[in-house]
């Protein structure tokens, strides 16, 4: 059984006034354990909607969301879902409530009913794995620190309750490329290591390509285009009936073929064209 699945859904916001607007479309999606999946698409196609979904913040109209095989309809449920799928907001760090980082990032753990000891392991592990000094800003206010740091202290914080599911939203929009680098080698960390399900939303190709075991391409609320990020960046038509970029290595492999260069394969990475091109040189 898959750990999420998502069965004909459909959402609607407005719903039943004059702005109604569909943003899901009878969606189906099955994510396995331990799977990195990447949701991409542009603007309005329904992204974040499927990952507020995932937590139970909103309910489907029409078809049903299931968690460990349990519908995130069930109040009951529903009621506990935060400590089973955690969401990090696109800007999470607009919803920090607490004074300082520690208390920030142990209210979900305090809510856990945990020892003051399990609390502070857990503020402490969270800390060291989004690469957050404990000791520098143990006691610093969460607003006080930089865009990048915020976002990881964000993301700490969802840690810190230990989901099995980690839904992002966005996690290193308007990061600069040092923060952008500590939050993928975190996220990698959490799936090769502790085996967290992670699903992520993202506009940043590159990113995708480097992280993502399944790449699903939205489109006005349902899927065009899924599949391994080889597949499914390597399908130029599909690709741009979403408006969305190549990441780099990709683009760069297309523009050399359009000028008779083939570089051989579908590289993702640089070093990938690198080896292609001194392939196809030592052929000439």
């Amino acid at each position: 059984m898959p750990i999420v699945n998502i069965e004909q859904v459909w959402h609607y916001y407005s719903r039943g006034t004059p702005l109604e607007a569909r943003s899901l479309s009878g969606l189906n999606l099955k994510i396995s354990k331990g799977e990195f999946l990447a949701l991409v698409g542009p603007t309005g196609s329904g992204k974040s909607t499927v990952l507020q979904h995932l937590n139970g913040l909103l309910l489907p109209h029409q078809g049903r969301v299931l968690i460990n095989g349990k519908d995130t309809r069930d109040k009951r449920f529903r009621k506990n879902i935060w400590s089973l799928v955690g969401l990090v907001m696109q800007y999470p760090e607009r919803q920090f409530f607490e004074e300082t980082v520690f208390q920030e990032v142990s209210f979900g753990p305090k809510n856990l009913g945990l020892t003051n000891e399990e609390i502070e392991q857990r503020v402490s592990e969270a800390l060291i794995i989004v690469g957050l000094d404990r000791k520098t800003l143990w006691k610093s206010s969460p607003f006080a620190l930089s865009g990048g740091e915020q976002r990881r202290v964000a993301l700490a914080s969802v840690l810190a309750v230990k989901t099995g599911v980690l839904a992002l939203d966005e996690p290193t929009a308007g990061i600069d490329p040092a923060g952008r680098k500590r939050i993928n080698e975190a996220l990698t960390r959490l799936k090769d290591e502790q085996g967290v399900t992670i699903v992520m939303s993202s506009h940043n190709m590159d990113d995708v390509a480097k992280l993502a075991d399944r790449v699903v391409v939205l489109k006005d609320g349902t899927t065009i285009l899924e599949g391994e990020a080889r597949q499914v960046f390597y399908n130029y038509p599909l690709i741009e009936k979403a408006g969305l970029d190549l990441p780099f290595p990709s683009n760069m492999a297309r523009r050399l073929e359009q000028a008779c260069f083939s570089v051989g394969g579908r590289p993702l990475t640089m070093n990938e064209i690198e080896d292609g091109i001194s392939d196809s040189l030592s052929q000439r």
